[in-house]
């Protein structure tokens, strides 16, 4: 019987960000194509609810706290998961988020945006969402020259979205991060590949795109009608993307990309 080349089998995933509604969707992915998962975050009772999941479907997870800005709790994550779980050979970085004071309401003045808040973001997406990440879980794969990073950028981190001006610019030098990491290690068995959401909905921008009722607001009205397919993302779309870049086999020569998955809205200029 021939094996599919999208079989995770004996691989070790790590999901930084798993507790989180895209991240936990990826880790359930990585898991029912065979990978053991280590679902790593602050949020334990989402990521022991996530684990439960994943091992309901058949599969095999533990949860681990750490902090994504604490490269010394990174650390500590990544030799517990080592032991538990074996060799790490899959990355996920998707921890990430915005801040009310690093976003531009309507009319406001861009030369009052908040320093912290600006570094702040910067801070979260950059520095714990891809940097420490990159360092820490890097160094092993480097080490057994085996391993596939995948960076969760953002559609917005290549269109510059009005009012979440420090997310997107940190998105922005995510992307720009994964093509430098990819060819610095291209030649010493570690892949460095992003991928780009579109608008998914999820806890943290469910208000800003639906009223109370269910209806669009006129932001989320806005982008429905600036997609080409007419609707929001379902997180279960990335998995096809999650799945391909993690496997050793099916993606043996990608290296360097952004992965874009946003129903056509970055293809949209009218």
């Amino acid at each position: 019987m021939t094996t599919s080349i999208f079989d995770l089998s004996g691989e070790t995933a790590v999901v930084l960000g798993g507790t989180g509604v895209l991240g936990g969707g990826m880790a359930a992915a990585l898991a029912a194509a065979g990978a053991k998962i280590a679902v790593v975050g602050r949020n334990e009772e989402r990521g022991i609810a996530r684990v439960k999941q994943i091992e309901a479907a058949g599969g095999i997870a533990i949860f681990q706290a750490a902090e994504a800005l604490d490269a010394g709790s990174l650390t500590e994550a990544r030799d517990a998961i080592i032991a538990k779980l074996g060799p790490i050979s899959i990355l996920i970085a998707a921890a990430g988020g915005n801040r009310p004071d690093a976003t531009l309401p309507p009319g406001s003045d861009f030369c009052k945006l908040s320093r912290d808040g600006w570094n702040s973001v910067f801070d979260l997406n950059l520095v714990g969402g891809a940097l420490l990440p990159a360092q820490v879980f890097g160094e092993t794969m480097l080490a057994q020259k085996k391993g596939s990073i995948i960076n969760i950028a953002s559609m917005a981190g290549m269109i510059p979205l009005s009012r979440v001006v420090a997310y997107s610019a940190a998105k922005a030098a995510v992307i720009n991060f994964t093509k430098f990491l990819a060819r610095e290690w291209a030649t010493r068995g570690v892949r460095v590949n992003a991928i780009s959401p579109g608008f998914f909905p999820a806890d943290q921008n469910r208000a800003l795109l639906f009223k109370d009722d269910g209806s669009y607001t006129e932001r989320g009205g806005q982008i429905i009608g600036h997609t080409p397919m007419s609707r929001f993302g379902h997180a279960e779309e990335l998995d096809g993307a999650v799945v391909w870049l993690a496997s050793h086999r099916a993606s043996s020569f990608v290296t360097g990309q952004n992965i874009v998955v946003d129903g056509g809205f970055s293809a949209t200029t009218i």
